[in-house]
């Protein structure tokens, strides 16, 4: 039987941690670039005659070099047509380099061995930020056993891209600043005011609504040297209560201190009962896990107490019933679906 993961991550209701671990600095992020090219120097595992535009592609670039080849006398297997990816940083500058990533749109076998000819990388705009090229490295071969070919399709140029067109952000010159939070929560938008009014004893932060804060740089301080400080700032930070579930691998992520409301609930052959009682039922035949847990007779019921019940016990107990992780997934989607678990559900 395939055995379920459950991670338990531990953390109080409140606790402190730094204003950057929590938000971002709106206008400073990465961009997507992307570009198309083609890979040369592949041992005949590049593109077949069926990937018309490797062909096409090709012809295109000898044209380009005063060479006038037609398609379809092209047969060459050497070659591969790539999408190259990448992204470009914040306040990233002109000479800057950066990996690529390079994918594979024909048929090519593998990329392994070859060489990315000169891309450029275009923005959302249409406008090239940035140029790629160079050796692949595809990071090991993915074998099926001993003396098997590789089969990698997408590998890394390292350092592959450099900048020619900087993306301007002036926060020198800016008086305001925004602050978004990763996650929406009202309670966290308030601490990080609060913490950061009281850190320089005067209105520097407003809290416009449960993602967003805005700034105001004091006088004697650059907007650079003022962001250094925010970013320093303890907050006392609520997390979300989330349960994540990955059905492909069956593992569970989940708040250890997340409770499970009274519940009487039957999936298959197993029976949970959740409810208030001051002494935890222990009918005949009954296996007592701890005080707190009682797997009922036939193992095939799961008592738990009111108040002491969590999706952690819970998870532990279906264990012990022998339950498979798809079993306990169900489970767990039903008592969202009844309300029994208020915290997120989410399945990736």
């Amino acid at each position: 039987m395939k055995k379920i993961i459950l991670f338990l991550l531990v953390w109080s209701a409140v606790y402190a941690t730094k204003i950057s671990d929590v938000a971002n600095i709106v206008g400073v992020r990465e961009n997507q670039i992307i570009g198309y090219s083609l890979v040369v120097g592949l041992n005949k595992t590049g593109d077949g005659t069926t990937s018309k535009f490797t062909l096409q592609s090709i012809s295109n670039m000898l044209k380009a070099m005063n060479i006038d080849m037609n398609p379809i006398d092209i047969k060459s297997k050497n070659v591969a047509a790539v999408v190259v990816t990448a992204k470009l940083g914040s306040f990233s500058r002109q000479g800057d380099k950066f990996d690529v990533l390079v994918s594979s749109i024909g048929d090519a076998k593998s990329l392994e061995g070859g060489t990315l000819l000169m891309t450029p990388l275009k923005g959302v705009d249409g406008k090239i930020y940035a140029l790629a090229q160079g050796a692949l490295s595809i990071g090991g071969k993915n074998s099926r056993g001993a003396g098997s070919e590789s089969h990698a399709t997408a590998g890394l140029v390292f350092d592959g891209g450099i900048v020619e067109r900087e993306i301007t952000i002036d926060l020198y010159n800016q008086e305001f600043v925004t602050l978004s939070l990763k996650e929406s929560n009202f309670k966290n938008s308030v601490s990080v005011q609060k913490s950061i009014n009281t850190f320089y004893s005067t209105q520097v932060a407003v809290a416009l609504d449960p993602r967003t804060i805005k700034l105001k740089k004091p006088q004697d301080k650059s907007m650079t040297e003022f962001l250094a400080q925010i970013q320093d700032i303890d907050m006392d930070y609520a997390p979300n209560e989330l349960i994540i579930i990955n059905e492909r691998t069956g593992t569970i992520i989940a708040g250890i201190a997340i409770e499970v409301k009274p519940i009487i609930m039957t999936h298959g052959d197993i029976t949970i009962k959740i409810k208030e009682q001051t002494n935890l039922s222990q009918p005949p035949g009954a296996i007592v896990i701890d005080k707190d847990l009682v797997i009922g007779l036939n193992e095939n019921e799961i008592y738990i107490k009111d108040g002491t019940t969590t999706v952690a016990n819970l998870v532990r107990s279906l264990q012990k019933l022998g339950a498979t992780p798809k079993d306990i997934i169900s489970i767990l989607e039903a008592m969202k679906s009844a309300g029994s678990i208020t915290a997120e559900l989410k399945v990736i």
